[in-house]
């Protein structure tokens, strides 16, 4: 496995593309929060030099470089697997009531015997993240990793893209699947929120959409909590995600929402994730260290058990939430990770509205204000 990384800032790359990695094989991945042009410009350019290989990529609320965070750059990532097979597959037209659809058809095009491992990119706006996990989970259950996210817009909220065949394309999904006996995919994720205020039950919802806490109208209760910044609404609503727990959950484990809207006339709240009735939450809060700390612990919680020195790809994937709290101290959260992973781990990614990990039973799910590692390697032991 061949791992090549690339950053275009200041009107250029930082070196020249090594097009003899275009095969068949090869995986390449854009990450941009740059003007659309100019990474349409470039995503052709890609495509032309690489005309057999697989290009997909995601709008992004900030870029990751190796240990550094970036914004108005594109990042890209170009990997030639020596015994692994991919495959991809694109789902179009997609929006919150096809989520669950979508992911059973996913999960069914790439599934085969020897598929280890899924990642998918998707429109961040148009999907419900919750939805498509479950839709893929109906399929492959823990037998595959499945990791990934969806697409940014800086803290814009308006328009999200994913790119497919040098294309800019809002409102699909991208997904691919690696196969054989000497890849080796992981994936966790980790999360170092602190609770604010009490516990709440669900007292009306819809899939994504929260409208009552303790039968009173969500969005003044959340209001409340965020004071002076409810008048920054949604883009406040990324430092006060809220915490849910189904009490029905064979895992019972706990996963963060994070706001994506806000109806005034219905007083209600749109998450990432579905915010099913019955449900306990909980509003978060940042702590700094703890954020930080927890980027290194999803590091730590990959199993390298199988890994002897060989040249890995790590795909970090965090919450926007998360840079909009660190500011100058989001460098940090990367950091944390370096130091963790082994020396031959070549780190990229991007700052996202939505994470895509499996929780502890190892059922894929969506995540929000977490740091999501994927680490991809292949080994002959």
């Amino acid at each position: 496995m061949i791992v090549e990384t690339h950053i275009f800032k200041n009107g250029e790359w930082d070196g020249k593309f090594d097009t003899a990695l275009d095969s068949a094989n090869t995986l390449i991945l854009l990450f941009a929060s740059i003007e659309e042009e100019k990474i349409k410009k470039e995503a052709e350019n890609i495509t032309k030099n690489f005309p057999t290989s697989i290009i997909f990529g995601a709008s992004t609320s900030g870029e990751i470089f190796h240990n550094e965070v970036y914004d108005d750059t594109i990042v890209a990532s170009v990997v030639k697997f020596e015994s692994t097979t991919i495959k991809n597959h694109i789902c179009e037209k997609i929006n919150n009531e096809t989520s669950f659809r979508d992911g059973v058809g996913i999960a069914k095009r790439l599934y085969e015997d020897d598929l280890k491992g899924i990642f998918l990119l998707s429109d961040g706006l148009q999907t419900n993240g919750s939805k498509l996990t479950q839709g893929i989970a109906s399929v492959i259950g823990t037998n595959v990793v499945v990791s990934g996210g969806l697409a940014g817009d800086k803290d814009r909220f308006e328009k999200t893209w994913i790119l497919n065949e040098g294309e800019l394309k809002e409102g699909i999904i991208a997904a691919v699947g690696f196969y054989g006996d000497k890849i080796r995919y992981e994936a966790a994720s980790k999360g170092g929120w602190d609770s604010l205020g009490l516990q709440r039950i669900v007292t009306k919802s819809k899939d994504n959409v929260l409208y009552e806490l303790d039968g009173k109208p969500a969005l003044e209760i959340y209001k409340r909590y965020l004071g002076e910044k409810a008048k920054e609404l949604p883009a406040s609503g990324l430092l006060f995600p809220l915490e849910i727990h189904e009490e029905h959950e064979e895992e019972k484990e706990r996963k963060v929402r994070t706001v994506l809207a806000v109806d005034e006339e219905s007083q209600s709240i749109t998450f990432a994730g579905d915010i099913p009735e019955g449900s306990h939450v909980t509003f978060m809060k940042a702590n700094f260290n703890r954020l930080i700390n927890g980027a290194g612990e999803s590091a730590e919680m990959l199993d390298l058990s199988d890994y002897h020195h060989e040249v890995m790809l790590c795909i970090a994937i965090s919450c926007v939430g998360r840079k909009l709290v660190l500011k100058s101290r989001i460098d940090e959260e990367i950091e944390a990770i370096e130091e963790v992973l082994p020396n031959n781990a070549e780190v990229v990614g991007f700052y996202s509205y939505g994470e895509i990990s499996p929780l502890a039973s190892g059922v894929c799910s969506l995540h929000n204000q977490t740091m999501t590692l994927t680490a991809i390697w292949e080994s002959d032991a």
